[in-house]
This record gives C-alpha cells, sequence and structure tokens, in this order.
C-alpha cells in the first residue's frame, strides 16, 4: 500500500502527512509508552487544523486536531501518521471521533500493530469514510522505532553514543576526558538524549563525571529522562547529580550481591531501585535491565557509557544504533577507549552499521547508524 500512485494520492496528500510526520515528531521523547502521531485536517488544499500527541493520558493527535477544527472537520480529510485507533484507554477512540465529526476521508501511513488498538481502518470503512494507508510508511516507522521496536521484542531501543578522539580514545591515560568534541556536537548530544526515555551509565562514569544527564536541546526546555545507573557495589555516592528526582527520576540497577546497608541512602532520596540477576561478571544483567524497562513503557533509551558497559550491551547483541561523535584530535598512549568488553575475535562477527549518515558538527563529525543484523545474527 506504499505505491502512492496506485492509491490516486498526490503531491498535496505528500505535503499535508508530511507535516503531519513534522507534527508527531515534536512528541519525541514525551509520548512513552505511547507511539509519537501527528494528524493535519485539510480541505480544498488548504490546512483546516493540526495535532499532535503530548503524552500519556493526553488527547491523541487526531483529537487535537478535532478539537481545533470544529464544525471545520466535516467533509475534510484526515492525514494520519498512524491508523486510528480502535479501543477505549485512557482516551476513546479516534476512528469513532473521526466518524462522529463527518471526515470524509482518512490516510495513514502506517497500520497499527498495536493488537489492542488496531482495527480502525476497518471500523471508519464500516461506517462509509474513505481509509487508505502506507503513505510516508518508513517515515513514520523510522519515526516511531522505538515503540515497534518494545511492541516486537519487549525492551526499547538502544541507542549507544559515545565522543572519541580521531584514534578512538574517550579519555587520556591520566583520566581527562572533557571535554574531546566542541559546542556544536555537545549540543547534538542533547538533542538525542531529549528524544530517549531513559539514560543509562556506569557507575565508573557517575564516580569519575558526576553528570546530570539531563537533557538542554536547541530551543526547547531542558528534559529531564529517567537516569539509570548500572551499579553492582553500590559504589556511587547518593548525593550525585544523577540521582537527582527531578523529571522522570532515577534507577539504581544493582544484584542481589549488592550490600543491603549500602542501598538506604539512596532510598532516602527516592531513588528507585532495581534488583536484577548478576552477568557472567557479576553485574545487573544488561538484557533483564531492557526486559524490565520495556515492561514500564519505556520505548528507547540511550547508553553513554562508560566502555564496560557499553561493551557488555554490544556482546549480548543489544544495541541497535550508534550515534559516534569523533573529534579531530589524537590522543595517543594507553588512553580508554569507549566500547569494551570481548569484543569480536574476527572483522567478520564485528558490528557493522546500516543506513549510515554522517554530519559535519563545526569540527568535529557525528556518524550515525543502525546496527547491521546478519543472518548468522538473530535479530531481536
Amino acid at each position: 500500500m506504499g505505491d502512492r500512485s496506485s492509491q490516486n494520492l498526490t503531491d498535496a496528500d505528500e505535503r499535508f502527512m508530511r507535516r503531519a510526520l513534522a507534527l508527531a515528531a515534536r512528541g519525541e521523547g514525551l509520548t512513552a509508552p505511547n507511539p509519537m502521531v501527528g494528524c493535519v485536517l485539510a480541505r480544498d488544499g488548504e490546512i483546516v487544523a493540526e495535532g499532535w500527541h503530548k503524552g500519556a493520558g493526553t488527547p491523541h493527535a487526531e483529537a487535537e486536531a478535532l478539537r481545533d477544527a470544529g464544525d471545520g472537520a466535516r467533509g475534510a480529510t484526515a492525514y494520519v501518521t498512524l491508523e486510528p485507533c480502535n479501543h477505549w484507554g485512557r482516551t476513546g477512540p479516534c476512528a469513532e471521533a473521526l466518524i462522529e465529526a463527518g471526515v470524509a476521508e482518512v490516510i495513514y501511513a502506517m497500520a497499527d500493530p498495536n493488537a489492542e488498538a488496531a482495527g480502525g481502518a476497518a471500523t471508519l470503512r464500516a461506517a462509509g469514510v474513505a481509509a487508505r494507508g502506507g503513505l510516508c510508511e518508513p517515515e513514520a516507522a523510522a519515526l516511531n522505532r522505538g515503540w515497534l521496536h518494545r511492541l516486537r521484542a519487549g525492551r526499547p531501543y538502544v541507542f549507544a553514543k559515545f565522543a572519541a578522539s580521531l584514534d578512538g580514545k574517550i579519555a587520556t591515560h591520566a583520566g581527562h576526558s572533557q571535554w574531546i568534541t566542541g559546542p556544536a556536537a555537545r549540543a547534538r548530544g542533547h538533542d538525542l538524549r531529549a528524544g530517549v526515555d531513559g539514560v543509562i551509565v556506569g557507575a565508573n562514569t557517575v564516580i569519575a563525571d558526576d553528570p546530570a544527564l539531563t537533557a538542554r536541546p536547541s530551543g526547547r526546555e531542558t528534559r529531564r529522562p529517567l537516569r539509570i545507573v548500572l551499579d553492582s557495589a553500590a559504589r556511587t555516592p547518593p548525593g550525585a547529580q544523577v540521582y537527582d528526582r527531578a523529571g522522570a527520576g532515577a534507577l539504581l540497577a544493582v544484584t542481589d550481591a549488592t550490600p543491603r546497608a549500602r542501598l538506604d541512602g539512596f532510598r532516602g532520596l527516592g531513588v528507585d531501585i532495581l534488583t536484577l540477576p548478576k552477568d557472567a561478571h557479576g553485574r545487573p544483567d544488561a538484557e533483564a535491565l531492557l526486559q524490565a524497562l520495556g515492561a514500564r513503557g519505556l520505548n528507547a533509551v540511550m547508553i553513554e557509557g562508560g566502555g564496560a558497559v557499553l561493551g557488555a550491551f554490544f556482546d549480548a547483541g543489544l544495541i541497535d544504533e550508534v550515534w559516534a561523535f569523533i573529534a579531530p584530535v589524537v590522543i595517543g598512549g594507553a588512553g580508554k577507549t569507549p566500547v569494551g568488553g570481548v569484543g569480536a575475535a574476527r572483522l567478520d562477527e564485528a558490528f557493522r552499521l546500516d543506513a549510515v549518515e554522517i554530519e559535519q558538527l563545526g569540527p568535529d563529525m557525528l556518524m550515525r547508524g543502525r546496527i547491521a543484523r546478519p543472518t548468522t545474527r538473530e535479530a531481536c
């Protein structure tokens, strides 16, 4: 259904759908456990009203647009990035709302894969409202790749993010690391952090850098995704910035071997403590952590370090996309590398990126891409 010509879709249809996609993207980092959705109502080549989903429990994109349109929705075409829902959740079914508003046609980008909400297109057609899907479907799927991944795999989509020198170091042999990249690259990193539901770091990163892990995206208010610290021995200080309760708060991931007495200080600060099975190295198990985060409704998370944490997730095949910021500087010596772990024994076993994009950020470069999933390695 993605072939525009076979459905008699026009340039105007595509323009309105791309506007709906742009609206949906405004919800990045805000909508979990729901997807990002945008809606445009148009008639006679002009936009009547717009809407986008702002977060769980708030009106869906279609409801936002219908409210703003009022009687103007009658006879209009609705362009929606996801098939209108067909169930009662925290809000009513959007398919029914579109029918009641007198919308003449619905064009949606992507069919809803969630069995609880699917079926909106059939409901629309049964009521005499034309419904067609597939316009800009790849773009809609890419926008909601985190939500789609959680539905399929039961765990969030995982970004690996690091900044390194030209010779692959994240710090000097003395541990000096701030700053390898410049302001433009760091700002871009904040944009990525603002778009995820959780940020994962290891104990060594917290102890060495005391990061706040807030997101300060360009032109937008500061966001505070869930901060997740892997700390099997509870070595991090309870007063570290990462444990601030603002925003989505903080989660300390430990094992049943973690000294219980060391956890009291964290509990007193309201830090959420998650006890996980141990991996082969005695650390909180990466797969178990992601399954727990998926059960909490997180669609996408980002791992910011250190090298041992990133290595563990790579070794377990749990990284889905990489954002590597490379600075034109050579550190040399025995400096730290961004990804530790066991790693590949052979180059044909190494992880490679697909759909690679490269951005110039001042003197620095961002290389990003999805992990290629060869047939020899089972995709999640």
